[in-house]
């Protein structure tokens, strides 16, 4: 049974850094995964932050290129390194398993529409404040 957990989220000042993590049980055996980070802003949008595609490609939301960092250790423990955050990166943060991609010269990248990702986690809380 497919399981994905996070934790690691938490309040910090603006400047902070955070790193959350996500603990996986995924059946390997048919293919490999699209792996994700989302996360829900208080407006209730959607984002997709952070991506480690099949071939451990990793891609980001343009605007948090150079903050974030996404990581994959063992294929057990997907992180996300968060660095001078700001109020606008409060949400509630999300990871998301699925095998939907997409292939751009020799890399795959997730694909990261509403229903490209089959396995969710429960969702951490961040807190930015100023």
């Amino acid at each position: 049974q497919v399981h994905l957990a996070e934790s690691g989220g938490a309040s910090v000042q603006s400047g902070g850094s955070l790193r959350l993590s996500c603990t996986m049980d995924l059946d390997y055996s048919a293919d490999r995964y699209c792996l994700a980070l989302f996360r829900l802003t208080v407006g209730l949008q959607r984002e997709a932050v952070a991506t480690i595609g099949r071939d451990e490609t990793t891609d980001y939301a343009d605007a948090l290129k150079g903050r974030f960092t996404i990581s994959l250790d063992n294929n057990e423990r997907l992180s996300l390194l968060m660095d001078s955050l700001t109020t606008e990166d409060t949400a509630v943060y999300y990871c998301a398993a699925g095998r939907r991609y997409y292939w751009y010269g020799s890399h795959s990248y997730c694909r990261t529409g509403p229903t490209d990702f089959d396995y969710w986690g429960q969702g951490t809380q961040v807190t930015v404040s100023s």
